[in-house]
C-alpha cells in the first residue's frame, strides 16, 4: 500500500502515484528517475513538460527533478491531466443520506468510478467535491450505462463492512428492463447458465456445458404497447448478465449498444440510453442491524435529457 499522498484531492479526485521497482541484484536499468518515468509513463503523459513545472512530488512534497539519480522502491506522485468530458446530461439525485452512507440515483452514461476516459463525469468524483467527502467511496458498481440505486460510503472506515454485503451477495436486488413484448413467453421464468468473459472481448459468451456461474429470475412487470417492462431478479452478479441472459430470451434490452451485436456508438453519444434500470435493492445493516430499502424515483422508458 502506498503511503499517505504529499498532494491534495483536486476536483474531487486523488493524485495519481507510480513506484519503481524494488531493488535488483544487477545495476538499474535507469540513471535518472527523469528516464524512469519516461519508461514508466503511458506517451500520452507529457513527463518532460510536468518535470519542469514541478508536477512530479516525492512522499515528503518534494519535487522530483529530470536529473535526480534513479532510486528503487520510491512513490513518485502527481495529478492527472483530465481531457474535456462532456457533462453527462441528467440529475444525479440523492435519495438518501446520513453518516454512513449516501444513496443516489444515479442516470445512465455516468461512470461510478473514475476510469479511462470518464474521470470528473463519475459519481464518486462529482459528489466528492459537491458533498464535501473526500472519502466517499462505492459499496458496489453499476455498469456507465446503466440507471439507478447506488450506495456509496462516507468515509473509509465503513467501507469494508458494506462492500462485504455486495460481495457475499447478503443484497436483495430488483431490475426493470425495457424490451420486446412476446406473449408466448411463459414466465416468470428462471435463466441459468455458464457466462464467461475473455480479456479484452466487448460481449460475455455464454458456455455451454459449464457449471451454472449465473442466475437471473425474470418477470412480466407490465405492457407498454408492443413494447414490456420485465421484473429482474439477478441471484448472481456476473458482468452484464442481465443484459445477456434477456438477449438470449430473445428479447434484448432497448439501448443496449452490445447486445445482440456490438454497435458503433461513440463514448460521449448519450442520446439512446439503455432501458435499464437498477429499480430496488435492501439489506440488512451490517453496522446497526436496521432494515435498509432504498428505490430509484426514475421510470421506464428513460428519455435523453
Amino acid at each position: 500500500m502506498p503511503p499517505r499522498p504529499p498532494l491534495p484531492a483536486r476536483h474531487g479526485l486523488g493524485p495519481a502515484w507510480v513506484r519503481t521497482p524494488d531493488r535488483s541484484p544487477g545495476p538499474p536499468a535507469w540513471e535518472s528517475m527523469g528516464e524512469w518515468l519516461r519508461h514508466r509513463l503511458p506517451d500520452r503523459v507529457d513527463v518532460g513538460g510536468m518535470l519542469v513545472d514541478a508536477r512530479f512530488v516525492r512522499d515528503d512534497g518534494s519535487p522530483v527533478r529530470e536529473d535526480d539519480p534513479y532510486r528503487p522502491h520510491t512513490f513518485i506522485w502527481f495529478h492527472r491531466d483530465l481531457r474535456e468530458e462532456p457533462v453527462v446530461p441528467g440529475a444525479l439525485d440523492v435519495l438518501h443520506r446520513d453518516e454512513r452512507l449516501v444513496v443516489v440515483d444515479k442516470p445512465p452514461f455516468l461512470s461510478t468510478i473514475p476510469r479511462g476516459r470518464h474521470v470528473a463525469q463519475s459519481v464518486v468524483v462529482r459528489l466528492r467535491d459537491e458533498l464535501g467527502l473526500p472519502e466517499l467511496s462505492p459499496a458496489h458498481r453499476l455498469d456507465r450505462i446503466t440507471s439507478g440505486v447506488l450506495v456509496l460510503t462516507t468515509e473509509r472506515r465503513w467501507r469494508g463492512a458494506y462492500q462485504s454485503l455486495f460481495q457475499e451477495r447478503a443484497v436483495a436486488k430488483a431490475y426493470l428492463a425495457l424490451a420486446r413484448h412476446d406473449p408466448r413467453l411463459r414466465l416468470p421464468l428462471v435463466v441459468r447458465n455458464h457466462l464467461r468473459k475473455a480479456r479484452g472481448a466487448w460481449q460475455v459468451e455464454v458456455v455451454p456445458d459449464a457449471p451454472v456461474n449465473a442466475e437471473t429470475l425474470v418477470e412480466l412487470d407490465h405492457v407498454v404497447g408492443e413494447q414490456a417492462v420485465y421484473r429482474l431478479t439477478p441471484r448472481t452478479g456476473q458482468t452484464h448478465q442481465l443484459r445477456v441472459h434477456l438477449a438470449g430470451l430473445g428479447l434484448p434490452i432497448v439501448g443496449d449498444p452490445l447486445y445482440p451485436e456490438v454497435l458503433d456508438v461513440e463514448v460521449d453519444d448519450f442520446r439512446s440510453p439503455l432501458q435499464l434500470l437498477a429499480h430496488e435493492l435492501a439489506f440488512t445493516d451490517p453496522v446497526d442491524g436496521a432494515e435498509r430499502r432504498f428505490r430509484s424515483r426514475r421510470v421506464l422508458p428513460l428519455v435523453p435529457e
